[in-house]
């Protein structure tokens, strides 16, 4: 004890270099704990993982505390750096206006000063653990307690040599207390680790002078605030005695401190006794407390029971406390999962924020609750509340009926329940598209939006155009120079009937700019026809408008997404394959079709095979090289029409070891309602598809894919580590095999529709290339000209991020979500990021997006989605410019196909969509959505998604007619 005046002021001294300063730049000296309860729990281990990840996502450090060089030494020997540490923290979540949406403490019960310590609760503790913290002299250390450390050790000594006797414990509160936060596991498991806790404690109690009889009382308050009670059913990890009197013996913190803190008073003297009882029991159970708490209750009350006749012999305790503490009994509760809690995180304003900086920082909710962490989310909280209610209001009838969706094309009344909805509402801003409302129906955290694969219908005629519109643009830029005779004299495939179409306006158009040949382009007139057979995905297909009134027009393209009309968009959309396929774009393998004699034909060849096949072997690398095997399986399977044959020689191909049992469940899991899959027809499958029964070329065929495509698959399966130079080195022989049958077949009509097969497949990587450009979600389009009305499947947000391309001038911005996080406020460890404004990326000609623009409005002003007319007015009473496309979604497998047309089919969803905007600024997607085979009993167009926003209208509306901001920029 006297040693400590002559070394507490030198060790202040040193405390007072270990600093940190807050700067407005990335750190270069600083050092994240390792390990420790503490320090895992507020997230402080992960940041350097959580800050990479962020900075990969667009995120860049504005603000991050800087050691001094004294602080970074001390931290590299692997001491604890000294700070106040926080009695409670977590995620604080906040929207666009800085008004808070979530706000959750950890530890949720805790002592928050000193002096709301009941005395009865401190002199009980230092009498178990640290009888002297209070009365040693104002200098001296705290962390050691000398007699008690000198036994410990002499204890430890004997226990090496076997000589028997008790063993004795020598840490103080303020080591358990390093231990506890910030010791591996919060245990001590070496003299190495007792020392570092030791020292790191000195430090920390030093720290703010040699005078240490303050931080003595904080030593009291951290270890009831810290100490670990183990896990409890119904509540989780459970620190400190607060939480753990409640999660343990359900009881109210602050009832139990109020009584404890009073004089004994009559009628809550037994209640009194038995809080008292649960207190101590807790300081005792710490020692074992999964034990204790979980399995020896017995001793523990045993164990009580010896304590509080010692504390009553010591005089901490009266004799009247003593007996009716000896009388009470210790019950322990199994906590259900707080009701209100879940009923306030089921909606969807707060898990939809939630569960975006979950994704964000790949956090679960457990975990990303207890962060030390404050973030700023884009989401307007007001109105993402009452879109919310009004979403989940509509599953009641009577609310449906008043906002109008009971009728034909709609629902009926007994079944407005089973019909979930989605909505994202973007704003345009200056440096990307501001996520400001972001929901749906369910309580499930499964979001509709992001994480669906849906067949969302008419809402692909949208695609198409804007890849209708792309060819024009780059159409004319390649002839806006040309002069008419060299135009109309042109070499042009004969069924490339966009080129032909575009050589022969630029040559007679007294107007030549692009804005003009985009409107005369939407004039271009298709039949609606269904009456023509097409060839595609392998096969003959047909197809047919919504309405059989639509049958014998010939509607503009313009007219056609204005109406909706089915035929001209699979027309228009053939022709784009036929562009793609054309002999104008460089390397297609249409050249093959010119006539057997033709030198350049054979020219071609030749240049293809070397050339053209080697890239299509590196898309197809591309699309699959980051992908597990079974993610690249299911990503291939997932783009084949799927049938039994199909399927058969795939799998025989890709798993030829496969055992008969896993190929028989394989095609049951992809064809469950087929009867077909006789245990014989698929045994007659197995033999007739095994290992080299058929060529790649033939594969290829069988499977409707290309066969280099087959081939990366194959080979990656057997060289997952393989590099792009390994697979075009391996493949030469198969590149000269994919392309050299076709002039062993004598047949040329059979040769040349193998070919036409081939064209199609190669086309649809060129349009899923533009496609991806303007945010398609998945790897693959389906080569069928289905695709058109939706049959390679879409998302929601993915929409929604075309309509923002469209708004922005075309113009790809970032989704924003966050905008801001600041991590560990106030400590060593602060850092503060914000999202890095962008200028984008263009991916669209301005021109392109401005047609698209003016065609999507006229489909609110005068097509399908007509009856939002009026619903956002201006202030001034005049129209809000509002366009879109709809879509509806029949999400069948076919059961049974004759000559192309399916006759027989089994629902797996129903889906309707409108995708918008809303004026200049806001756009985004809301889709009504039946799951599983109760769709067939729905009948809902896209209608019903027109009508529940036109409900929605006076909510959106105050925000959306205004030309100034939703919300007001977070001050940073």
């Amino acid at each position: 004890m006297r040693t400590a005046y002559y070394s507490a002021k030198p060790i202040s001294d040193y405390a007072k270099t270990l600093t940190y300063q807050l700067q407005n730049a990335p750190a270069s000296r600083v050092i994240y704990p390792g390990a420790g309860p503490f320090d895992e729990r507020h997230g402080y281990t992960k940041l350097p993982d959580l800050l990479a990840r962020l900075q990969e996502r667009g995120f860049v450090i504005r603000a991050q505390a800087e050691f001094s060089p004294a602080m970074q030494s001390f931290a590299a020997q692997g001491f604890f750096p000294p700070y106040r540490e926080k009695v409670q923290s977590g995620l604080f979540l906040a929207d666009c206006r800085n008004e808070t949406i979530f706000d959750f403490n950890y530890p949720q019960r805790v002592y928050q000063h000193p002096q709301q310590i009941p005395l009865l609760v401190a002199h009980s503790l230092l009498f178990i653990e640290n009888r002297n913290l209070l009365t040693i002299p104002p200098q001296a250390n705290p962390v050691m307690d000398w007699p008690r450390f000198v036994m410990a050790a002499v204890s430890q000594v004997g226990k090496v040599l076997a000589i028997g006797g008790q063993s004795a414990g020598g840490s103080t509160l303020a080591t358990q207390i390093e231990k506890f936060r910030h010791s591996p596991m919060g245990l001590t498991q070496s003299f190495e680790d007792k020392a570092i806790q030791i020292i790191s404690g000195t430090i920390r109690a030093y720290q703010h002078g040699p005078n240490t009889q303050g931080v003595r009382t904080r030593i009291v308050q951290d270890y009831l605030n810290t100490v670990p009670l183990s896990s409890a059913p119904g509540h989780g990890e459970v620190h400190g005695v607060g939480d753990a009197l409640y999660a343990w013996f359900g009881t109210d913190f602050n009832r139990a401190n109020m009584l404890l803190a009073q004089p004994e008073q009559a009628e809550t003297a037994t209640e009194r006794a038995r809080y008292f009882r649960q207190m101590l029991s807790l300081m005792i159970a710490q020692r074992r407390p999964s034990y204790y708490l979980l399995q020896g209750h017995a001793d523990l009350e045993e164990l009580t029971n010896s304590h509080i006749r010692l504390l009553a012999r010591a005089g901490i305790i009266d004799a009247s406390l003593r007996d009716k503490a000896l009388n009470e009994q210790l019950t322990f509760v199994r906590l259900q999962a707080n009701k209100a809690k879940d009923e306030a995180d089921s909606r969807k304003g707060i898990n939809s924020a939630r569960l975006r900086l979950g994704n964000l920082l790949n956090q679960p909710m457990y975990d990303l609750d207890r962060l030390d962490l404050n973030a700023h989310s884009t989401l307007h909280g007001d109105v993402q509340q009452k879109v919310s209610a009004y979403l989940k209001s509509l599953a009641n009838p009577n609310t449906a009926a008043q906002h109008g969706l009971i009728g034909e094309r709609l629902l009926s009344a007994s079944r407005t329940g089973d019909v979930l909805y989605s909505f994202t509402l973007f704003e345009k801003t200056a440096d990307g598209n501001r996520v400001r409302v972001q929901t749906d129906s369910t309580d499930q955290p499964f979001d509709l939006n992001e994480h669906s694969k849906l067949e969302l219908g008419s809402t692909a005629k949208l695609r198409v155009l804007a890849s209708y519109l792309e060819i024009i643009a780059e159409l004319h830029q390649a002839f806006v120079d040309e002069l008419p005779d060299s135009l109309l004299t042109m070499d042009i495939a004969p069924n490339d009937h966009i080129t032909r179409w575009a050589a022969n306006y630029m040559a007679t158009t007294a107007d030549r700019s692009l804005p003009a040949m985009l409107e005369a382009s939407l004039e271009r007139t298709y039949s609606a026809s269904p009456a023509e057979r097409f060839f595609t995905g392998g096969g003959l297909q047909v197809f047919n408008n919504f309405n059989k009134d639509e049958d014998g027009k010939v509607p503009s393209i313009r007219q056609s997404l204005q109406q909706s009309h089915n035929l001209p968009f699979v027309r228009l959309l053939r022709d784009i394959v036929s562009y793609a396929s054309s002999y104008q774009t460089q390397g297609s393998t249409s050249l093959l079709l010119r006539a057997d004699n033709d030198p350049k034909r054979e020219e071609y060849l030749r240049k293809f095979v070397d050339k053209e096949g080697s890239e299509f072997l590196r898309r197809f690398f591309r699309k699959y090289q980051q992908k597990p095997m079974e993610e690249r399986l299911e990503t291939f399977f997932d783009g084949l029409k799927q049938t039994p044959d199909r399927l058969a020689a795939v799998h025989r191909y890709l798993l030829p070891d496969a055992s008969f049992t896993d190929f028989a469940a394989f095609l049951r899991n992809k064809l469950p309602d087929s009867d077909k899959l006789t245990n014989k027809k698929l045994q007659d499958m197995y033999a007739q598809y095994g290992p080299g029964k058929f060529s790649l070329p033939d594969q290829g065929y069988i499977a409707g894919a290309h066969p280099l495509e087959l081939w990366v698959l194959n080979y990656l399966n057997n060289h997952p580590k393989a590099t792009m130079k390994e697979v075009i080195e391996a493949s030469a022989e198969q590149r000269q095999q994919v392309y050299r049958w076709l002039f062993k077949t004598p047949n040329r009509k059979a040769r040349d529709a193998r070919i036409r097969i081939m064209l199609e497949v190669e086309a649809f990587t060129d349009i899923h290339q533009r496609w991806a450009k303007l945010g398609y979600p998945f790897d693959h389009l389906v080569p069928s000209l289905g695709t058109a009305l939706g049959s390679s499947g879409d998302r929601p947000a993915a929409l929604a991020e075309l309509m923002g391309i469209i708004q922005n001038d075309g113009i790809r911005l970032p989704t924003i979500r966050i905008d801001s996080l600041h991590f560990a406020a106030r400590t060593p460890y602060e850092v503060q990021l914000g999202f890095n404004a962008s200028a984008g990326e263009r991916v669209m000609r301005p021109e392109v997006a401005r047609a698209l623009k003016k065609a999507l409005g006229q489909v609110v002003a005068d097509g399908t989605a007509r009856r939002l007319n009026g619903s956002f007015v201006k202030a001034d009473s005049s129209p809000l410019q509002v366009g879109g496309k709809t879509g509806t979604g029949d999400n069948r497998v076919a059961t049974q196909v004759i000559r192309g047309k399916t006759v027989a089919s089994t629902a797996t969803s129903r889906t309707a969509t409108f995708v918008f905007y809303l004026g200049d600024s806001y756009f985004g997607t809301l889709t009504a959505f039946v799951p599983g085979k109760g769709a067939d009993d729905f009948s809902f167009t896209s209608a019903l998604p027109l009508q529940v926003l036109k409900g929605m209208a006076p909510i959106l509306r105050p925000y959306v007619v205004k030309t100034s901001p939703m919300c007001q920029p977070v001050q940073r």
